[in-house]
């Protein structure tokens, strides 16, 4: 079963309209990154992507958002940002002004992570006259565009040949401005979380985007109180990964 998540997709007729997902085999390890631009007054659908021998998931969530700005930096118009990352959503919307006020600096005193990144992102952002807007999608949840852009970043990932696409949108063969989300596959997944109840395999928390696993609530709550956080405890390390990937980490 599957319903229309509660977003207009298309409320405005020269937007730009952009999918993506970053993917990696180990954190660090091999990964890649898939981006859709999809420009309907052109008709036309656009497919980014790269890999890299040694990266993390958390860079290439980010290389793919670069990408998708770089090419339309001479565009002008509105854009919608579906991503699973909220890190990446976090970082843009959140922390990034602050990590330049403080030189580059986390709230813990260590370097941010992906500065160049960032840097380039927040400045191609900047540069921008249209209005950005970032909407969070939950992963693997049958979303078509957040499905596609995965399929093209593990394909980078696992280091085989892709043919990115570049032609009109009657041509991709994808109803790739449908968001619909799969009901089953997010329930499922929700279920999987609502099992979070028994005894711990570990706890995490993310403080200013940085990443930290920790043994007892003690450690953890130590390093989150106070704080704008996100904190989460796990079961096994199959939640453990799950929850990672689903803040962006794995």
């Amino acid at each position: 079963m599957k319903v229309s998540a509660t977003i207009n997709i298309m409320n405005k007729k020269d937007e730009i309209i952009i999918f993506t997902d970053g993917a990696s085999r180990g954190n660090p390890g091999p990964g890649g990154y898939g981006t859709i631009v999809v420009y309907p007054p052109l008709d036309e659908v656009v497919e980014l992507g790269g890999g890299k021998p040694k990266t993390t998931n958390n860079e290439m969530e980010l290389s793919a958002i670069v990408s998708a700005f770089a090419y339309i930096a001479s565009n002008s118009s509105s854009v919608k940002v579906f991503t699973d990352s909220k890190y990446a959503i976090n970082g843009i919307t959140k922390w990034v002004e602050n990590w330049k006020k403080n030189d580059w600096m986390t709230q813990d005193k260590k370097p941010v992570s992906h500065k160049e990144l960032w840097e380039t992102l927040s400045n191609l952002i900047a540069d921008r006259t249209g209005v950005v807007e970032w909407i969070h999608l939950p992963g693997h949840s049958g979303v078509i565009g957040n499905e596609q852009a995965d399929k093209i970043a593990t394909q980078f990932a696992d280091g085989k040949d892709y043919e990115l696409y570049r032609g009109n949108l009657a041509g991709y063969g994808i109803d790739i401005l449908n968001i619909d989300i799969d009901q089953i596959k997010l329930k499922q997944k929700k279920d999987r979380e609502k099992r979070a109840t028994g005894k711990a395999y570990s706890y995490l928390s993310v403080v200013d985007g940085e990443l930290e696993k920790h043994e007892t609530w003690a450690e953890c709550e130590a390093r989150v109180k106070g704080k704008k956080a996100q904190f989460k405890k796990s079961l096994s390390p199959e939640h453990e990964a799950e929850i990672l990937h689903e803040w962006g980490f794995e």
